[in-house]
Formats: C-alpha cells, sequence, structure tokens
C-alpha cells in the first residue's frame, strides 16, 4: 500500500509473519487518529465487524474530521511558504489538497447516506 506522500507501507496484520524493512503496525485507533475513513481498509480490523452502523458512523465522522483538519492545515502552510509566489510548483500542491478536500465532501455525503 503506497502512503499519502508515495512511500510504501505495509499492514501488518496479527499473526502475520511477513516482515519488511518498511512494515509498521497501524492500530485502529491511529488509523482513525491520522484520518483513514474508508470501509474498505476500516474493515480489514476484526473490531471493525462487532460495531454497529451507527458506531461505524462516528469512526468514519471522526477520521473524515481528523482528514480535513489535516489538509487545511497541510494547505495553510503551504500557503504560508516565503516567497510563495516565486515558486510555481506549489501550486500544484494547492490544488491537489483541494481536490482531496472535494473528494471528502462528496464521500461525507456518500457515507453519510450509507451509515445513517
Amino acid at each position: 500500500m503506497d502512503g499519502e506522500f508515495g512511500e510504501n507501507i505495509e499492514i501488518k496484520r496479527r499473526g502475520s509473519k511477513q516482515k519488511t524493512k518498511s512494515s509498521i503496525s497501524l492500530t485502529f485507533d491511529q488509523a482513525i487518529d491520522m484520518g483513514e475513513y474508508r470501509p474498505e481498509f476500516l474493515s480489514t480490523f476484526p473490531k471493525w465487524s462487532t460495531f454497529t452502523k451507527n458506531v461505524k458512523w462516528h469512526y468514519i465522522r471522526q477520521a473524515l474530521k481528523n482528514r480535513r483538519r489535516f489538509l487545511e492545515l497541510n494547505y495553510a502552510e503551504t500557503f504560508n511558504i516565503i516567497d510563495f509566489s516565486k515558486k510555481p510548483r506549489l501550486q500544484s500542491v494547492l490544488d491537489n489538497i483541494q481536490k482531496e478536500l472535494k473528494k471528502i465532501q462528496k464521500d461525507e455525503v456518500d457515507l453519510r447516506v450509507e451509515y445513517t
């Protein structure tokens, strides 16, 4: 699995003996804290299947909120880089962040319909 910044990340599952140099262990709560809101990914954690729709929606909303906060912070940090106007390549970063924010907004509506 590729991370947000292109790094290769492998999620170590319980009972898995596969170890690689770049493997990490990620808990469910860490995934939520990092803004991972996609049910397909969250369903890889055993506890996800024990939750009711209401509890799943609560976790998805929290992850969406975390992801949005991260993207908005990243946007502000990028925009406030010294001599931003002299670095045209940074505009593509802002454009990508805006695309991701729009995608999150659409996903939130779709997930709200599915889980409420």
